[in-house]
């Protein structure tokens, strides 16, 4: 039997940076865990540290001190090798500004993740498909990026993200750039993912869109506020 009681637990997290001669303390001693299928809001203002929390979440930032444990893995203890691999299975990344490759069509994008994967060209077409219906764009996934409005861009980017069924998707500031009704939809869309059995972590400092989620994690100045 597992030791760690939760799908992720997060311990005296620290993440600092050296700017010139001064240390800045990004991240300080975090501690709080998430259970699997959860719908968690990480809440904050701009600079308050939840992006740099989201990253290390994700497995890309290494922290200054503390653990990461996702499904009783240890993440910074694994090799950078090990990690990426732990990033291809478990999680999929929501970017605020889509990050979509500008010359590649939306099935061609979606795909994107699929390309360190050993499965055949059809079967990837297929599962891309799947996404792109999930996301109501199958009659845009010829398309490029340009010819989309924003609040398609990011359903581009959400059926890229889960693309390979990860069990955890990572989203920061969804919504940062679109309108309130297409604001809306994108959280509803989250949320039927939610009860497909996603474990959602979502960063943004928008009150209103963390209603949609089941709990909230306030980050003041790189701390928790109870």
């Amino acid at each position: 039997m597992s030791k760690f009681k939760h799908f992720i637990e997060i311990k005296n997290l620290e993440k600092n940076y050296l700017t010139g001669d001064s240390t800045v303390k990004v991240i300080k001693k975090i501690d709080f865990y998430i259970d699997d299928k959860e719908f968690v809001t990480i809440m904050g203002e701009s600079g308050s540290g939840k992006s740099t929390l989201l990253s290390i979440m994700g497995a890309l930032n290494h922290p200054t001190h503390g653990s990461v444990v996702i499904d009783s893995i240890d993440l910074y203890s694994l090799s950078n090798e090990q990690r990426a691999d732990f990033r291809s299975e478990y999680i999929g990344f929501i970017f605020q500004s889509f990050q979509l490759i500008p010359y590649l069509t939306v099935m061609e994008n979606v795909m994107l993740p699929m390309a360190v994967t050993d499965k055949k060209k059809k079967t990837k077409n297929e599962m891309a498909a799947k996404v792109i219906k999930k996301v109501g764009l199958s009659s845009k996934s010829n398309r490029l990026p340009n010819q989309l409005s924003g609040g398609e861009q990011e359903r581009v980017a959400i059926a890229r993200a889960i693309v390979n069924t990860p069990p955890i998707i990572l989203a920061d500031e969804p919504t940062g750039n679109l309108d309130t009704n297409t604001a809306k939809e994108i959280m509803e869309l989250l949320k039927s993912l939610n009860q497909d059995g996603h474990t959602i972590i979502m960063v943004t400092h928008n009150k209103t869109m963390s209603a949609y989620s089941s709990k909230t994690i306030n980050v003041v100045d790189g701390k928790i506020e109870c």
